[in-house]
């Protein structure tokens, strides 16, 4: 009887013992981000360590050029605010992600590397196109109005989706240009600026033609161009493309006695893009364009048409920059 007993009394603590002993064993399949060997890609799907927390939680100073004062502020939340002021809500998740990657980017190079600019009070930034555009939330309320909560939400998602990562060339944050429309090709940077960079070279995009501002034409009256540029145009002369870049954006051009730089004719004329052909009618120059923006890095709308692709913010940055790597922003 006492050894039936005490077999039942051993059956019940075990019954009690064994699950609490099978769930306080680890799982083997769970590592940690070092054990595992994963790379900064997969951030997205992890939660926040300390570190991870504590470089979210990193500032940056920003000159509001309305109220000319500097705001110190926190860095996810001024990339929000420039998603959501330089590409439009209403694109592909992936495309925002990217382009939250490549304000972050932008953000963590000045962070690194101010550049050489007179800002007030030790910005760093400014809000306007000089850097990046940015608004705040209350800014975003009035601009987008009842599409104010669905927008801000997607926007705050992507950002959350790729918080903490940068892209890097050679373990140094990049120069994440980005730019609307590209005329089918993105135009390497030593031909629109004057430095070269591996990663900023020409690249095929073809995803562009969606973009309302693909084509463009402008009209200018031969005299407006002639002061504008302090030329003499003989009657019925319109200009001679000499050259193109890698991108087929014009590289130089002839304009009466004297040769201009794409890049020249496309900022004093106001032209969408540097990839324009020139036609004479009567007192007006016409010059049709295709594509809107510098051309260099990033196509928001090439980046917008491969994620109706499929493509993922990983494949969309890494095909605009090559050979860039994602990391933590540490």
């Amino acid at each position: 009887m006492k050894k039936g007993v005490l077999v039942s009394v051993l059956l019940i603590t075990l019954f009690f013992l064994i699950p609490v002993l099978f769930v306080g064993l680890p799982d083997k399949s769970e590592k940690t981000w070092t054990e595992s060997g994963e790379t900064p890609e997969d951030l997205e799907q992890k939660p926040l360590t300390q570190l991870e927390q504590e470089e979210r939680e990193k500032s940056i100073p920003v000159f509001r050029s309305e109220t000319e004062t500097v705001e110190q502020m926190n860095l996810e939340e001024y990339v929000a605010g420039v998603v959501a002021s330089e590409m439009p809500a209403e694109f592909e998740m992936e495309a925002l992600k990217a382009q939250a990657l490549t304000a972050r980017t932008y953000a963590a190079k000045q962070m690194a590397s101010p550049a050489e600019i007179n800002l007030p009070e030790g910005a760093l930034v400014t809000d306007t196109p000089m850097h990046q555009v940015y608004q705040s939330e209350e800014e975003l309320k009035e601009k987008w109005g009842e599409d104010y909560e669905w927008k801000m939400d997607k926007v705050k998602e992507a950002v959350l989706a790729t918080a903490g990562q940068v892209l890097t060339f050679e373990g140094q944050p990049i120069t994440a240009a980005f730019f609307s429309t590209s005329n089918g090709y993105t135009e390497n940077a030593e031909d629109y600026w004057q430095n070269s960079e591996p990663y900023l070279q020409s690249v095929e995009s073809p995803w562009d033609k969606g973009s309302p501002r693909y084509e463009n034409v402008t009209r200018i009256p031969v005299e407006e161009l002639e002061q504008t540029l302090g030329v003499s145009l003989q009657n019925g002369e319109a200009g001679t493309i000499l050259s193109r870049t890698d991108g087929n954006r014009v590289e130089e051009l002839e304009l009466g006695d004297q040769t201009f730089n794409g890049r020249e004719i496309r900022e004093k004329l106001e032209l969408d893009s540097a990839d324009f052909s020139i036609t004479r009618e009567g007192n007006n120059v016409i010059f049709s364009t295709k594509g809107w923006g510098h051309g260099v890095g990033m196509s928001q709308y090439g980046a917008d048409g491969m994620a109706k692709e499929g493509k993922n913010y990983r494949e969309i940055v890494k095909h605009y920059y090559k050979g860039v790597e994602i990391s933590s922003l540490s």
